[in-house]
């Protein structure tokens, strides 16, 4: 994604110099929408900053500059399913549970599981 920023961007938040937060994201067409969905990964938040506004400070960053977007159609972020704090940390936000579910298969993460055949 440093080299090709088609794929994506970082997004850090800062105090005094020192990166404390961060998120990145990328972009999936969607023909229902017309328009880009912007897809929030990478989040990261420094143990001892959390709670302090950092990921707010990032998201409402992002949802700014999207809603002046006219070919964004939304945010979307996947989460772990067990993770309450993100959840609710989300759903402060606006950010609402929708009825899709992600399936994958999974070529990287888990090859050292599969069996040769």
């Amino acid at each position: 994604m440093l080299n090709d920023a088609s794929k994506g961007i970082y997004y850090v938040a800062e105090t005094n110099g020192a990166v404390v937060g961060q998120l990145m994201i990328t972009y999936e067409w969607s023909d229902w929408r017309n328009g880009n969905l912007w897809w929030i990964q990478s989040v990261f938040v420094k143990e001892e900053f959390r709670g302090q506004g950092v990921f707010r400070a990032l998201f409402k960053h992002l949802e700014s500059m999207a809603r002046c977007d006219a070919g964004v159609a939304g945010l979307r972020l996947y989460m772990h399913a067990e993770n309450e704090a993100a959840r609710r940390t989300y759903e402060r936000l606006g950010m609402r549970h929708s009825d899709y579910e992600v399936f994958e298969l999974d070529f990287v993460l888990h090859r050292k599981r599969q069996a040769p055949a």
